[in-house]
């Protein structure tokens, strides 16, 4: 079997690649239509890329620099605000499944309270 490990859904696709999981917004809400947005969150950092037409853009935090992720819910989908205690502006990105906006905020948490248990021990 290779090394990633991909589940591909009707409307998404989530790949596993060692400790990143990668989330795509939905391509059925506002602004994800031909370029999706897509969301990875590694041990370490969590990249945002926002494809266009000619490039792209993309944003990429530390994650003991996150100072707040805020998921709001709707009926299918949620949008995710994650915001930088550097003072840069926030990472907004909407059109993901409820149940994906919740596991990034959950591994952030998680891969956040790693960090501090591990420069607690030294």
């Amino acid at each position: 079997m290779s090394s990633h490990l991909q589940e591909r859904t009707r409307w998404r696709i989530r790949r596993f690649d060692m400790e990143t999981e990668t989330f795509v917004a939905s391509r059925c809400t506002g602004g994800n239509r031909l370029f999706p947005t897509v969301i990875e969150v590694s041990p370490t950092t969590v990249t945002h890329r926002k494809s266009r037409m000619f490039g792209r853009d993309e944003n990429t935090m530390n994650i003991g620099h996150i100072a707040s992720v805020q998921v709001k819910s709707g009926i299918l989908w949620a949008d995710i605000r994650i915001e930088s205690s550097g003072g840069s502006d926030p990472v907004h990105s909407t059109g993901h499944w409820k149940k994906d906006a919740h596991r990034i905020r959950e591994l952030i948490e998680q891969y956040q309270r790693q960090i501090r248990e591990e420069q607690k021990e030294k």
